[in-house]
């Protein structure tokens, strides 16, 4: 079985719920839906150049702010907190059932089929490297470079195929399909691939992606840490096997994450985590050792005290985006990629980088970098002269920026802390991301300053510290 090209271009258009091109027009049109209230969206920050401004947050991709709804909601149960599955008291049971409670409303948002498991993790990183432990013997694991560090590395115990970064989403496909085909020996298989790039926003066809996965026997893991806040994703729709995402990135505050999908490989190994909660039943044996009886439940790994507040947090921003209606956080999405994309297009010493080309479908997440500059000094002169903050570096997805930017693969270069000085050539990109918070005045102001920092040169001066650029207040 082969998907087309064209294929799967369509699927991730199709994902994106509307066409990808970005006109001058479509930038100028006036979007109706308003953004969603987030936390710290009037707090102020100091200029260098003096005087303050109302903070632009536009690093959504590495944590995006909590929405107001999700912290009203964590403040009200807040006086009610007890221990789950601990307790007989009112308190214990009220939390306890608000935590299953928010077990089912993640499986409803993610549209999880009958019998599929709902594992609270930390993050999307503690996910994979939880089903990394569960993998079978002799498990083959596929992943394109593409991938962030957190689907790139957790899998140091199988064997690993790593895939070259494709062109296009129809190449994607066709490459993992021959990998898979060619496999030797042919036995238990798993592709993890993204849902959308933390670097350059754009949609993978996850849809193909998991239907050549399961042509050829293999299963398939989607991280959704960059997808799901932006996106309605559906387990049983894109049919994979699994689905990771982080609750920080879901406007959803504290340190909680999703592992969702198949019981079976979960059920069949050791637990994650060994201790109370996990174990079913534990019992001494004559000769003084210890029988242990794991549950078959999620609760098989989630050993410990689990993080209530955490997971009740990301059940409240679910239930927020699901009200809110994904077709109006998308258009609104559009509407500011659109903008960012057209002032970015009229600067000519700005370089967007890109996978896909630029009709590619994409997420509010744009990766460039700007000729004649440093990355981490133009990223620093945003933040200190115009109070907007984004991200500089590698984005802890090493190998796919090196490939963007056309670098060597050894040469230097570390996520978040660029080695080069003020006005020397980087390794690194400049990284602007944004969501259902995003007001446009912070995205017009981030574009007003690209072209004032390249017309003009930065109004201070800059030096380097401890790997970062930073004003020189001396």
């Amino acid at each position: 079985m082969s998907a087309r090209p064209d294929a799967a271009t369509a699927t991730a258009a199709t994902l994106a719920e509307t066409a990808p091109a970005v006109t001058a027009a479509e930038a100028a049109d006036p979007c109706c839906a308003a953004p969603l209230p987030v936390l710290g969206r009037d707090v102020t920050v100091p200029l260098v150049t003096g005087g303050e401004v109302t903070y632009a947050a536009l690093d959504y991709a590495a944590s995006a702010p909590a929405l107001q709804r999700v912290w009203d909601d964590v403040a009200a149960y807040a006086p009610y907190y007890g221990s789950v599955h601990r307790g007989a008291g009112y308190l214990s049971q009220l939390s306890t059932d608000l935590f299953e409670n928010s077990r089912a409303t993640v499986a409803e948002f993610l549209d999880c089929r009958p019998g599929d498991q709902v594992v609270f993790t930390r993050s999307t990183t503690d996910s994979l490297n939880l089903l990394a432990a569960t993998l079978p013997a002799d498990c083959q694991v596929f992943v394109f470079e593409t991938e962030h560090h957190a689907s790139l590395l957790p899998w140091r115990d199988a064997r690993v195929t790593y895939l070259n970064a494709p062109r296009t989403p129809g190449q994607a496909v066709a490459t993992l399909e021959r990998a898979l085909a060619d496999r030797d020996p042919y036995g238990p298989a798993l592709v993890c691939v993204t849902g959308a790039s933390n670097v350059t926003g754009e949609l993978w066809p996850v849809k193909e992606l998991a239907a050549a996965a399961h042509a050829h026997g293999a299963r398939i893991v989607l991280d959704a840490a960059q997808l799901a806040p932006h996106h309605p994703v559906s387990v049983q729709d894109l049919d994979v096997d699994w689905i990771a995402f982080s609750g920080h990135k879901l406007y959803a505050p504290f340190g909680s994450g999703v592992l969702a999908g198949r019981a079976d490989w979960l059920q069949d190994s050791e637990p994650y985590l060994a201790g109370g909660g996990a174990s079913r039943k534990v019992a001494r044996r004559a000769d003084g050792g210890v029988d242990v009886e794991w549950h078959t439940t999620a609760a098989r790994h989630e050993a410990g005290s689990p993080n209530v507040i955490g997971v009740y947090s990301i059940a409240s921003a679910c239930k927020a985006l699901t009200e809110a209606g994904f077709d109006q956080l998308v258009a609104r999405e559009r509407h500011l990629i659109a903008k960012v994309r057209a002032g970015l297009a009229e600067v000519p010493e700005v370089r967007v980088l890109s996978l896909f080309g630029d009709d590619a479908p994409r997420v509010g997440v744009i990766s460039f970098v700007v000729e004649g500059w440093n990355s981490s000094h133009f990223a620093a002169a945003l933040s200190a002269e115009y109070g907007i903050g984004v991200r500089d570096g590698l984005f802890c997805a090493h190998p796919l920026v090196r490939t963007l930017l056309g670098s060597d693969p050894q040469d230097p270069g570390e996520c978040g802390a660029p080695e080069a000085a003020p006005g020397e050539r980087s390794l690194n990109a400049i990284r602007v991301s944004f969501g259902a918070g995003t007001p446009d005045e912070h995205v017009e102001r981030f574009v007003g300053a690209v072209k004032e920092l390249v017309r003009d040169g930065a109004q201070w001066k800059y030096r380097t510290e401890d790997g970062r650029c930073v004003p020189d207040r001396g």
